[in-house]
């Protein structure tokens, strides 16, 4: 039964990203973390420069899922309104009467595009949404889709004009990936399949909603040995200058993971575990995913601008040192 399960659950994971590699090409690692996301049900920050693919990855993830999509294109004057929705008023048989009309956020997959671009009062409102899984207006609540799934964009090479979110704010991303440019085999299919005259593949849907809350739960069942646990727990407490032996963590870093970065390390350890056709999550696991979970976790200082170092340099050291 449970050799079943984990084989399912393999077989459904590796199609779903030969399915999406059919249209994003040349990013695998990219694709392989957004689908953990998803079924770990957390949310996604993904720093990239303009085209390389980040709506089409979305657009595309919805179709194999088939899960409803919506993007939002934030700016410096968008309203909280423009995302979650308003109350408007109606007039009924000569009576006035109120209504919800929900906003873009009441879709199961939502592309946040370049969510620094936004206000804190905008941003706060969307990041508070996502992570509650309801809005509220007025004294009604309203419930989000089940799954429901963002993926927020940030550009590293525009700043100005930009709102960098707060520490807290980032905390609520299970990941942060970044995208970069594809190799040149990759660039060149991609060259055919937009301007060289190839026809578009056809994606299918392999999945649907309640399979990817299925899945869910089966990764939840995955036992983590207590050593596991406790290196996970390790590395994040390694990001702390005052619990950290490394002089690379005292000088650069002001503010280290919190325990929300140990958790989502644990989670998304165990779907690469099933992933890969295992019930037990290792070591590596846990190395693998260290970086996604953590490297917007840790705030450095100014001297780690100054001397070039940035937060993957750190968690490649902390993970050669904590055993």
């Amino acid at each position: 039964m449970k050799q079943n399960l984990i084989r399912n659950f393999q077989e459904h994971f590796t199609a779903m990203e030969r399915e999406v590699g059919k249209l994003i090409m040349g990013q695998e690692e990219i694709i392989r973390h957004v689908i953990t996301g998803i079924i770990a049900g957390g949310n996604v920050l993904l720093e990239g420069a303009p085209g390389l693919g980040k709506t089409q990855l979305v657009k595309t993830l919805a179709r194999v899922l088939d899960l409803s999509f919506s993007r939002i294109q934030f700016t410096p004057d968008l309203m909280p309104v423009d995302i979650i929705g308003t109350v408007i008023m109606h007039k009924n048989q000569g009576e006035l009467g109120f209504s919800f009309e929900k906003g873009p956020i009441f879709h199961s997959l939502v592309l946040a595009d370049e969510i620094n671009r936004a206000t804190p009062k905008t941003q706060s409102a969307f990041l508070e949404a996502m992570q509650e899984k309801t809005v509220t207006v007025g004294a009604t609540s309203y419930p989000l889709p089940d799954p429901f799934f963002v993926l927020a964009t940030e550009n590293p090479l525009e700043m100005e004009g930009t709102y960098p979110l707060p520490e807290a704010q980032l905390d609520r991303f299970m990941f942060k990936l970044k995208i970069f440019l594809p190799e040149l085999n990759d660039l060149s299919r991609i060259m055919d399949l937009t301007v060289g005259g190839s026809r578009e593949p056809l994606v299918k849907k392999l999945a649907t909603g309640e399979q990817i809350l299925q899945m869910q739960q089966i990764a939840r069942e995955v036992p983590v040995a207590a050593d596991v646990k406790h290196y996970a727990l390790k590395i994040m407490l390694a990001t702390h200058p005052e619990h950290s032996r490394l002089q690379l963590v005292k000088d650069y870093i002001t503010c280290g993971a919190s325990p929300r970065g140990a958790q989502s390390m644990l989670v998304a350890a165990k779907i690469r575990a099933l992933a890969l056709g295992r019930y037990n999550v290792s070591y590596e696991d846990i190395k693998v995913m260290a970086y996604p979970c953590l490297r917007h976790r840790i705030f450095l200082n100014f001297r780690a601008g100054a001397d070039q170092v940035d937060a993957d340099a750190i968690i490649e050291e902390i993970l050669r040192q904590v055993k």
